[in-house]
């Protein structure tokens, strides 16, 4: 495998890892789980989802990246990497809710919704436009993504300790840093160490 590809895959599994902590598609699940016990085909739901949007994430990488030179890809990554650290920083998941449906259909579009626009799939697109790498990109993100749907599963109260929140947003000011310093790479602002 030639290192762009592993620099790609193994960068964006564990930045999907990072970034799935306390989102909100990992709150959906965890409280769905609690209040309804370990159904299994919330679990695949959740892991199909969660590999859909990463896919999708990767193809749109595959599409951006050949348009753009190096230092317009390290730009645009800089970009994403930023819309991620902003939402890991602003927006935390709510309050369970009272009543939660039943419905795998509401659960299925909640899900996709969350992941639409989450942290995680900012980073699965800005390493597969910065790498040039979008289906270990990808698939990097597709794996770690189910593994935070599992986790979410399997540990719910862990996954809603309110500890969540303030990790979710120290990762979100750390996300915000490292898109400042490639933005100052790519605009050669500072030189690389």
């Amino acid at each position: 495998m030639p290192a762009r590809d592993m620099i790609g895959f193994y960068f964006t599994f564990i930045a999907v890892l990072l970034t799935g902590i306390g989102a909100r598609d990992m709150a959906t699940v965890a409280g769905l789980t609690l209040a309804q016990g370990q159904r299994p085909m919330l679990l695949v739901l959740g892991i199909a989802i969660s590999c859909g949007t990463a896919a999708f994430a990767g193809w749109a990488g595959e599409l951006i990246a050949p348009m753009l030179i190096p230092k317009a890809r390290l730009i645009f990554a800089a970009l994403a990497l930023g819309m991620a650290g902003l939402e890991s920083l602003f927006i935390v998941p709510g309050d369970r809710p009272l009543e939660p449906t039943r419905s795998l259909t509401a659960t299925a579009a909640v899900l996709l919704l969350h992941q639409a626009t989450d942290a995680a799939r900012f980073m699965i697109f800005a390493i597969a436009v910065a790498t040039n790498a979008p289906f270990p990109a990808g698939l990097g993100g597709a794996i770690a993504g189910s593994v935070v749907i599992a986790a979410a599963w399997q540990l719910p109260e862990q996954c809603l300790h309110k500890g969540m929140a303030m990790a979710r947003r120290t990762i979100g000011v750390l996300l915000l840093g490292v898109a400042a310093y490639i933005a100052l790479l790519a605009f050669q602002i500072i030189q690389p160490a």
